[in-house]
């Protein structure tokens, strides 16, 4: 009865959840960091902040967490952070219809980019109450541009987001309200709270060392298993051929996995003994008279008996509990199952097999979760699985050395290295470092451990780096999103390439369409019928007898707003003057996408198609980008891409040394495997050459 009941609850709230994803966010997947990620990084991501998105993505989360999945909320939290601070900088929204005019000097990329960035520090702060922590990790992971003005932005809103989450949680348990507003109670601020910190010895280093690199090995397997069920999936899911038929599909393997989770979580705890809860007291009464204390633990008792209470003799009421160890591993939520492992004083409270068997299970669950039709995190699930098998090294240690009580030996504590297991994994899958020890002290108060987290996140980070890239850059390259690192990386028969001996002719695309400054409304509508470039450069001539020259680039958004609007079409090419009473607005020609792409094709068709605009011409000079980059095909390519990702450029043009154009460089120009591919093929010439 307790399946039916959970796995009841469960389904529905999975049907809805991936529903939500599938069938009502326009994307049709969902999306979190690495498109946060690689929008930020320049590329054009459509859908990202949609309304739709956002409340999609929101309903999922919550159902999806609460349905028992084996996942937490931390990459929706940071994507609705994100929505949230795209618009409250835009105040406008395509899919409602509103267009605010409010806050219109931050309507503008930069701003927008600024705006985003804070909002996603803003959603790990708030899940984690971290704030310093929000900061380091958009630092760390999220943001590609930085400065201390965003610095300081980012910092002033992780710090409102964590203190409006703690105020809200003061005095409300769920949608209850329990009073004491305002009041902040420090075991519910601080998710993890280890109450007693241990002396440390030397000696600690060595066992934190070998979970780092434990840490780094589980935590490369984990990203590259993840990365090819994704991939699986993905295959799969393609062969579907009918749409229907492929979100069903989606939706049924989210409900599967409900399925074997709840089966497991249910199901395994069954063929485990009661176990005594073993408890050491921690404090002391300051007389006897003050009976009115209990002490009982909240653990998960499954099937166990009841504990009865007593009175001990320093006057507190004690429980003769047991619980069932699988249970309050498997069938807790995240939070209370990592509040159990980092407990301290707690040596031998969970053996061996409990241990083993939900490391197990949580490392393929979770690691099958990730990517599922539903919107979920993968923090709670790292950190968990980092403390499940940093508490099997704790317990090893106890059964050589015994339960240590002098001072010299405290630090032998299996929850002492439950928290610098979990670091260490989390590390290991991410790769995160600095961002990631702020959050774990924060979220465990434990500054005490601070040198052996730190050490266990190098040792992971480095042994993680030796196997593969870490999760977010993999799902990234999955995704096909054109992230550009801040440095550019490429490869040939084993060996780094020295851009700097390369030139930006190596990699430009030679066969670039030119615009002039007068163009007719026919060749406009066939060049924009017929490719799908994003932008073009644009050339004039100073003098008849003279060579084009570069003058600036239009983007094709520009040209089709531009073709939208009949009255600034001219019919004379020669006429070098125009009324400034046709010009079209910045804010009217510069959009992110088109408002009508439908009508935009139906107009391209009707120009190329009707004979009366072969005679109408369009000035664009006063649309065109003028102060666009441009660099002279000779330039070192390794400068070519810092410019083109410092700037966070769309489209670079090469000139010659008379300023012609001569090739373009895109996003996609600088890929490692394109640049790998063109680099490959200038090297084997030159050895081709040298060989003649």
């Amino acid at each position: 009865m307790t399946w039916i009941c959970i796995l009841g609850s469960g389904l529905a709230m999975i049907l809805v959840s991936s529903g939500f994803v599938v069938f009502f966010c326009p994307a049709g997947v969902p999306c979190g960091l690495p498109e946060v990620t690689g929008f930020l990084n320049g590329a054009s991501i459509q859908n990202v902040f949609n309304i739709k998105t956002f409340l999609g993505t929101f309903v999922s989360c919550v159902l999806a967490v609460a349905s028992g999945l084996f996942c937490g909320p931390e990459g929706p939290m940071i994507h609705l952070g994100a929505i949230i601070g795209c618009g409250l900088s835009q105040l406008k929204s395509d899919t409602l219809g509103i267009h605010l005019p409010f806050f219109t000097r931050f309507q503008n990329s930069a701003d927008k980019r600024n705006f985003i960035t804070a909002g996603a520090g803003a959603g790990i702060a708030s899940v984690f109450r971290a704030p310093v922590g929000g900061l380091l990790f958009t630092l760390e992971e999220v943001a590609s541009f930085w400065d201390v003005r965003l610095a300081w932005q980012t910092f002033f809103c992780c710090l409102m987001a964590t203190f409006t989450t703690d105020l809200l949680s003061s005095s409300l348990d769920g949608f209850v309200y329990r009073g004491h507003f305002g009041f902040f109670e420090a075991e519910k601020g601080i998710l993890f709270w280890v109450k007693n910190l241990l002396d440390l010895s030397i000696l600690a280093f060595i066992p934190t060392i070998f979970l780092g690199i434990l840490g780094g090995l589980l935590g490369a397997l984990f990203v590259s298993l993840n990365i090819k069920i994704n991939k699986l999936r993905m295959r799969f899911f393609s062969s579907i051929s009918k749409l229907f038929l492929r979100k069903t599909s989606k939706l049924l393997e989210s409900m599967m996995i409900l399925v074997c989770t709840v089966t497991i979580t249910v199901y395994l705890p069954y063929f485990f003994p009661c176990t005594p809860v073993r408890t050491l007291r921690t404090f002391q009464l300051k007389n006897n008279t003050e009976i009115t204390k209990e002490f009982k633990r909240e653990i998960a008792e499954y099937t166990c008996t009841p504990g009865t209470p007593w009175i001990g003799p320093d006057g507190v009421k004690y429980y003769n509990q047991t619980f069932n160890q699988a249970a309050a591993l498997l069938a807790e939520n995240g939070r209370r199952g990592i509040a159990y492992l980092f407990k301290r004083g707690t040596h031998e409270e969970f053996g061996y097999t409990s241990l083993f068997i939900a490391v197990a299970f949580y490392f393929l669950l979770s690691c099958w979760t990730a990517g599922s039709a539903v919107a979920s995190g993968l923090v709670i699930p790292m950190l968990y699985t980092g403390a499940l098998y940093g508490r099997i090294v704790g317990l090893i240690l106890v059964s050589i050395f015994g339960v240590q009580t002098n001072g010299y030996g405290a630090w032998i504590d299996p929850g002492l290295f439950a928290a610098i297991g979990a670091a260490s994994f989390v590390s290991g899958v991410s790769r995160l470092t600095v961002s990631l020890t702020v959050i774990m002290i924060e979220i465990t108060n434990d500054v005490q451990s601070l040198l052996l987290v730190m050490v266990a996140v190098m040792v992971a980070k480095m042994i993680g780096d030796w196997f593969n890239l870490p999760l977010y850059s993999s799902l990234l390259k999955l995704k096909c999103i054109p992230y550009l690192d801040s440095e550019p990386f490429a490869g040939q028969r084993k060996k780094w390439l020295n851009l700097e001996l390369f030139s930006a002719r190596d990699v430009m695309e030679p066969c670039v369409r030119v615009l002039h400054l007068k163009e007719k409304i026919v060749s406009l509508a066939q060049l924009l019928a017929n490719t799908s470039h994003g932008g073009f450069p644009v050339v004039y001539k100073s003098e008849p007898d003279q060579a084009e020259v570069f003058l600036g680039t239009i983007t094709r958004l520009e040209l089709c707003m531009l073709l939208e609007n009949e009255p600034i079409f001219e019919t004379e090419t020669n006429e070098d003057t125009f009324s400034c009473d046709l010009l079209l607005s910045y804010q009217k020609v510069t959009v992110e996408k088109l408002p009508d792409p439908s009508r935009t094709t139906m107009l391209l068709n009707h120009y190329s198609a009707d004979p009366q605009y072969q005679q109408l011409f369009i000035n664009l000079e006063p649309y065109i980008n003028k102060s666009a980059v441009s660099v002279q095909a000779h330039f070192s390519l390794q400068r070519t891409y810092i410019i083109f990702r410092t700037l966070g450029l769309r489209h670079l043009t090469i000139v010659d040394l008379q300023n012609r154009v001569v090739g373009i460089i895109t996003r996609k120009d600088l890929m490692p495997f394109q640049l790998e591919e063109r680099l490959g093929l200038q090297l084997a010439s030159q050895r081709l050459d040298l060989d003649e």
